[in-house]
């Protein structure tokens, strides 16, 4: 049985398209996932599963929050060696304990991008801010923060790929829930 990490988009964002985690939980055991783990409302859940399919995977769990709540939030399953790997490839490790890890962004990408648009990337980035794109992954350091960054909300039209960006200190909890799976 692998261990699995999902990130979902746009759940429990300014009360539009909610969804609690116990339910979830429940949710994804009722169709056979193993040891599933949620970490804070925004959608991040560790779990088990004899699917070696991640895009499977995906659609599944997107299918119960259908079923249950009526909306289809994008899901992007990652692998374990996959996550650890992102993780330990951090060009910023500098930045990690940074603002409580909230410095540090990981874009995770559906896909590898066949084209990053750097040049629009570096035309909206602050001057504080550094960022390193790598393998199905992109890394924000943003210490003047990540809500008002012009830099972060142009990333996916920039690689042309569905993302979703977690801070460091979620992606570090995700890594020590994977440790736990």
């Amino acid at each position: 049985m692998s261990v699995w990490i999902a990130l979902l988009r746009g759940v429990n964002v300014g009360g539009h398209n909610k969804l609690p985690m116990k339910e979830l939980a429940s949710a994804l055991a009722d169709r056979g996932f193993k040891c599933v783990q949620t970490y804070i409302q925004s959608g991040n859940v560790v779990f088990r599963s004899t699917s070696r399919s991640s895009t499977r995977l995906a659609q599944t769990i997107g299918d119960a929050i259908e079923e249950q709540k009526g909306f289809r939030p994008p899901v992007l399953v990652i692998g374990r060696s996959e996550f650890e790997k992102t993780v330990a490839a951090n060009p910023f490790p500098d930045a990690e304990d940074e603002a409580d890890g909230k410095a540090l962004h990981v874009f995770f990408f559906e896909s590898k991008p066949k084209r990053i648009d750097r040049a629009a990337l570096d035309a909206v980035r602050h001057a504080s801010e550094s960022w390193k794109a790598s393998g199905k992954a992109l890394y924000l350091h943003g210490p003047k923060g990540f809500h008002g960054s012009k830099l972060a909300a142009k990333v996916e039209r920039a690689v042309g790929v569905p993302a979703t960006a977690r801070n460091w200190r979620t992606v570090s909890k995700l890594l020590a829930m994977v440790g736990d799976a």
